[in-house]
């Protein structure tokens, strides 16, 4: 199986990248968001790949690193998920913005991608939502209080801080982190009004 390939770009067609290895031009099937960062014709490339082989075929998918290659993977074991819906996940969120949004029940990010609908975007927050915290750069109290507002077992002053800051325009997993770091900032007995002034503060640092 082919791990990585270091080579030349050779050209670009609608979803792939032709990559010359000593002379070999293998194609590459790549998110959109890699191969908007990728060099110029001429120019060195490095991608992690995933080969995956069938009996009527063999396709490269390639990644700017193994942790790109790793949630590609983790996608796919969903059902109803296949390559080109992991593609167009990866193509409109980076590998940890994926693991944040499914630590964070964020099911709105992951319907950003074309092609993926509410129900599919379930399925994945829901199939991988034990294996995303090891991913995830968000920490643990951002994750609970997501959680916790999601499952309407939260606190009164959090819940309503939450749902204030999103009603502002920020995106659930912000309004999330930052009611979060309030909490920390002023005790899990502040109101929602201390919480939403603060959440604001930490939004706008």
């Amino acid at each position: 199986m082919i791990g990585k390939l270091k080579g030349v770009v050779d050209s670009f067609g609608e979803d792939y990248v032709l990559l010359d290895v000593q002379g070999v031009c293998y194609q590459v099937h790549c998110p959109s968001r890699v191969l908007q960062h990728l060099p110029r014709p001429g120019e060195a490339a490095v991608l992690a790949i995933e080969t995956v082989v069938r009996e009527d075929l063999i396709k490269l998918y390639g990644f700017q690193d193994d942790n790109e290659r790793e949630w590609f993977r983790l996608l796919m074991t969903v059902q109803g998920v296949g390559a080109k819906v992991a593609l167009a996940i990866l193509g409109v969120m980076k590998a940890s913005e994926v693991a944040n949004a499914i630590a964070l029940g964020d099911k709105t990010s992951i319907t950003r991608a074309p092609g993926v609908g509410k129900r599919v975007a379930e399925r994945i927050a829901s199939e991988l939502k034990d294996k995303a915290p090891n991913f995830a750069s968000v920490d643990d109290s951002t994750i609970q209080v997501s959680a916790s507002v999601q499952q309407n077992n939260a606190a009164r002053p959090v819940a309503d801080a939450v749902s204030a800051l999103t009603n502002l325009g920020y995106q659930p997993a912000q309004a999330s982190a930052a009611v979060a770091a309030a909490v920390k900032t002023a005790g899990e007995e502040a109101s929602a009004e201390t919480l939403i002034r603060l959440g604001l503060k930490e939004l706008s640092a």
